[in-house]
């Protein structure tokens, strides 16, 4: 059986997670526990794709962050794994895109980001690395290493609840309904 993916109040998702020093096989369990707790997410869910993890997210607060090899490809299961990742530069215009996080249940944010951004992280094998994040890729190691960081995709957006959204049954999203959102906004702040 694999982790569970904890969600808001959990109080773990607001602290801020410790660097690797060392690549062990206890962190090299995590990456795959992070890779099935993704997976078995995504199979529970007709209309999303586990695009990335944090380990925070299964309760690790350990610097590790997975992103999907190919996010249009909901049959590759294969994540890239970055160790320590930080944003070194931000780049490019400030975008407001929609937002959803495995972490927060049933509710989708628009939230402003950086269009492209500069990473440097720790390979598995323990090789550091630069990489150079544009469009979807960069909003999505944003919205990772923010979770390294104790910051959920909601804080960009706190008092803002004209900008929370929810998937329909069809997979579209929508407004959130005002009872829905008085009990986002409750969990969420």
């Amino acid at each position: 059986m694999s982790k569970k993916i904890i969600t808001l109040p959990h109080e773990s998702l607001r602290e801020k997670s410790s660097k690797v020093h060392v690549v062990t096989e206890d962190i090299k369990k995590l990456i795959k526990d992070m890779s099935d707790a993704t997976l078995d997410w995504e199979a529970s869910r007709e209309h999303e794709v586990g695009v990335a993890l944090a380990a925070v997210q299964i309760d690790s607060l350990t610097r590790v962050v997975i992103i999907r090899e190919d996010f249009n490809d909901k049959s590759n299961k294969n994540f890239d794994v970055f160790i320590n990742p930080k944003i070194v530069k931000y780049e490019g215009d400030i975008e407001e895109e929609f937002e959803g996080c495995l972490s927060i249940k049933n509710v989708y944010g628009k939230v402003p980001r950086h269009t492209k951004v500069r990473i440097s992280a720790m390979t598995l094998d323990g090789t550091e690395i630069r990489i150079k994040a544009e469009g979807f890729l960069a909003r999505v190691f944003q919205h990772e290493i923010d979770h390294t960081n104790g910051v959920m995709f909601v804080d960009h957006i706190e008092g803002q609840p004209d900008k929370l959204y929810k998937l329909d049954d069809n997979g579209k999203i929508k407004k959130l309904k005002d009872e829905e959102l008085t009990n986002a906004v409750r969990i969420l702040w």
